[in-house]
């Protein structure tokens, strides 16, 4: 088990922050660190055809052991981490034998991961956690996954006498600001399907998630001096409140849970004269996604429509733009490999938690085009702030379950 936390840790302690507003890929430079590394640790596992592209886009081989045609698989995580919360000088934590009381943080400054406000913390009593410092995000996600599947390689690698079939395992940059799959090499990555290593608590086994947009809506207003302003001034930072008031109040991410759909404001900025409103709009229904769309552009149209006159041109100028769509549609024609990942669990103790994501993982991306790519816990918890953690059992079952898949991808049938 010290091997796996060694090896995480060496991981989450390189900042690979990723960057939205960034038109390069990776978006940041210093996800490169990170990269180079990963490339340089699965040669020295004894990783075949181990290649990193212009984009930092690894993947690598692992050789099949059998004499008999087997299909090729791969598996797949994430190297950058959210822009939401910083990823620079994490200090990990190590709490050995956990009490299930409170855990904290940092003393300095009050921050406490406490069961009673997390209760999934309380699965875990008895186990090792690895937590942050309180000032960082840990990045487990998915610096988990990537430990995962390096170390059942290696685990696969010395042990010669598991049989599997050719496995393929992929590193990227950028999931985090949904460009993950963007410059994938689906046709260069060979296999005929492929897990993501991105879910959350042990037992996560998903193929179903957010069919995903972003939103930009920009208000143009005019300034007047205050004292001169009656009749004459629009404030573009009103008219953006206006804007978001009309929002279905109950239907946000704090309010919502399993199929819920939601508006999500993640970013607003502006003066009088103009304001920027960022949003998100997620549905696992495509015809809810579709309305949730028509939505954001009827509430500018309405808004338009009633300063028209006073503005002389459009206040609102919405843009909606589609980021990724429910997998469902492609895994299910292929529900066997779903299957496969389910009975691995099963037979190594682990009660399969088959549920929507919440979210949307490379996968969702690489299925559309042409990789079913479900996907399978790495363990972690509250990702993208401060009260993450991540249990190392959970860590070490997510590589037993990459290993059984592979077995059983290789049994004759």
């Amino acid at each position: 088990m010290q091997h796996i936390i060694d090896r995480f840790i060496s991981y989450v302690t390189v900042d690979t922050e990723s960057d939205p507003n960034s038109d390069t890929t990776p978006s940041t430079a210093k996800q490169w660190d990170l990269a180079h590394k990963l490339v340089e640790e699965l040669k020295a596992i004894g990783m075949e055809d181990v290649t990193i592209d212009e984009h930092a886009y690894i993947m690598a081989t692992l050789p099949s052991n059998v004499d008999y045609e087997v299909p090729v698989i791969g598996f797949i995580s994430h190297f950058d981490t959210t822009p939401d919360f910083t990823g620079a000088n994490i200090k990990p934590q190590i709490i050995k034998d956990y009490d299930g009381g409170d855990i904290v943080l940092n003393k300095e400054q009050d921050i406490i991961l406490s069961p009673s406000y997390f209760k999934d913390l309380l699965q875990y009593k008895g186990q090792t956690i690895i937590t942050t410092d309180g000032t960082t995000l840990l990045g487990a996600d998915d610096k988990a996954g990537i430990t995962e599947i390096i170390t059942a390689m290696e685990y696969l690698i010395q042990h010669p006498e598991i049989k599997h079939g050719k496995i393929r395992v992929g590193f990227t940059p950028d999931e985090e600001i949904g460009r993950g799959a963007h410059k994938f090499d689906v046709a260069k990555f060979g296999a005929e399907w492929a897990y993501t290593m991105d879910g959350s608590q042990i037992g996560e086994l998903e193929y179903e998630n957010f069919n995903a947009a972003g939103a930009k809506i920009t208000f143009k207003g005019k300034s007047v001096h205050p004292g001169y302003a009656r009749g004459k001034m629009i404030n573009s930072m009103l008219i953006a409140n206006k804007f978001i008031s009309r929002l279905p109040k109950e239907e946000v991410p704090e309010k919502t849970t399993g199929y819920e759909g939601f508006f999500h404001v993640t970013g607003i900025s502006g003066s009088i004269e103009e304001t920027t409103v960022q949003l998100i709009i997620r549905d696992h229904d495509s015809k809810k996604f579709e309305k949730r769309k028509k939505l954001v552009k009827k509430i500018a149209d309405e808004l338009n429509r009633k300063y028209q006159k006073q503005y002389g041109g459009d206040v609102a100028v919405a843009e909606v733009k589609d980021q990724y769509f429910n997998m469902r549609e492609k895994v299910e024609p292929v529900m066997h490999i779903v299957d496969i990942a389910e009975r691995a669990m099963r037979d190594l103790g682990i009660t399969p938690i088959i549920k929507p994501i919440r979210g949307g993982t490379d996968g969702s991306q690489l299925s559309y085009m042409g990789l079913p790519c479900p996907n399978i816990f790495a363990g972690g918890h509250n990702f993208h702030g401060k009260y993450e953690y991540v249990p190392v059992e959970s860590m070490q079952k997510a590589v037993e379950v990459i290993v059984r898949i592979a077995e059983l991808t290789a049994e004759k049938k």
